[in-house]
């Protein structure tokens, strides 16, 4: 049984507001408060109107599938407060949590969702690597860079929406992060740290920070296509690269390495958890303990995420993720090196796993750009 509108929407096609419920046998019962007549036009079901929890047995028992007695429900598509009401409303179910299967099921693409993704990543590296570039500068504020690059990716299409799916996360844009910004304190689930514009919109970029010559640019920023993510994280640096100091340098290239190693070796078998240990162990080995992944606070136990209809989906690159890959899942790499005083280098790109190992989405150039 699903609730929440994006699974809803993965299962039939239209943003949904009500219950799905998807039976072991039988049909599947589309059942919303709101959006009846739109989904009549985009879902694969006939919808059912419906008011209150406690219609769900008898609409689904007229339907012809019927309730069984133990429920696997999607329980992060609930508040706790509509929880106790469905369990309330429905005394003689037994609810159990089937998030993960759910999870499971998303992470292995189709053929039509990797075409999605695909063009969704051209145009992803087209904007950031090649576009950008030519319109930003040194001196601009990270507000200024945020408007251009929100320009730019309009322009390619993207459609503004992004979602997460870890509850009460959010996504606006992107990380828009210039010089010390990079390591300034996030609450965001990831590496590179902003200041955002206003704590209570953490997101985008600053209007009070420049970025000026001798200073990085991260620019970590979601690309969406029909519904549909890819992630991409490049870094500019203000100024030629003969500027560029060797700890940037040595770093960005440790980044780049990490990522190189993850996508040949991330093949159908491998578990997300090799892939973090053995880069997690270089950083110890080669000396960028410190910053990989964050600087103090920011560090993260992850080097890459599944990425889909969220930005954040199954499965996480981290410890304790031992379930082995598979062709047809897609990944966010994304090795990233804080250093103090300077800022946050480093590398994200979205590969589709294959026979062969992984498949780079968002381009093949993920070294530093320079712009003067």
């Amino acid at each position: 049984m699903v609730f929440s509108r994006l699974t809803i929407y993965y299962l039939t096609g239209t943003l949904g507001q009500g219950v799905l419920w998807l039976p072991m046998d039988g049909e599947p019962v589309l059942m919303l408060r709101k959006g009846v007549e739109r989904a009549r036009l985009e879902a694969g079901l006939v919808p059912h109107p419906f008011k209150s929890y406690g219609q769900i047995p008898e609409i689904c028992a007229e339907a012809g599938s019927p309730l069984s007695k133990t429920v696997g429900t999607e329980t992060s598509g609930l508040t706790w407060q509509l929880g106790n009401l469905l369990t309330a409303k429905m005394p003689d179910a037994t609810f159990v949590p089937a998030d993960h299967a759910i999870a499971l099921a998303k992470a292995m693409k189709s053929e039509w969702e990797l075409r999605i993704m695909r063009l969704s990543g051209q145009r992803h590296h087209e904007t950031l690597h090649t576009i950008i570039p030519q319109r930003i500068r040194p001196g601009m504020t990270e507000r200024e860079l945020s408007h251009i690059a929100w320009e730019v990716f309009f322009e390619a299409g993207h459609q503004g929406n992004m979602r997460m799916q870890a509850h009460g996360e959010e996504c606006f844009l992107g990380h828009v992060a210039a010089g010390d910004s990079g390591n300034y304190p996030s609450i965001f689930n990831g590496p590179l740290g902003l200041r955002g514009e206003h704590p209570a919109s953490p997101y985008m970029g600053y209007a009070g920070k420049v970025w000026q010559e001798g200073e990085p640019l991260g620019m970590d920023i979601g690309f969406v296509l029909d519904g549909y993510h890819t992630d991409k994280t490049q870094t500019y640096w203000a100024g030629p690269a003969s500027t560029i100091p060797d700890e940037v340098r040595r770093a960005q290239d440790f980044c780049m390495d990490m990522q190189n190693w993850v996508a040949a070796n991330a093949r159908p078998g491998t578990t997300p958890e090799e892939l973090y240990l053995y880069c997690a162990g270089e950083a110890e080995k080669r000396g960028f303990a410190e910053g990989f992944m964050g600087l103090g606070e920011n560090k993260v136990p992850f080097i890459g995420h599944g990425i889909g209809l969220t930005i954040d989906e199954w499965p996480p690159l981290a410890k304790k993720f031992t379930q082995p890959l598979q062709a047809g899942m897609v990944i966010a790499v994304e090795p990233k090196q804080g250093i103090p005083g300077v800022g946050m280098v480093g590398v994200e790109n979205t590969f589709e796993i294959t026979e062969d190992g992984a498949r780079c989405l968002t381009g093949d150039d993920y070294d530093i750009v320079c712009v003067e």
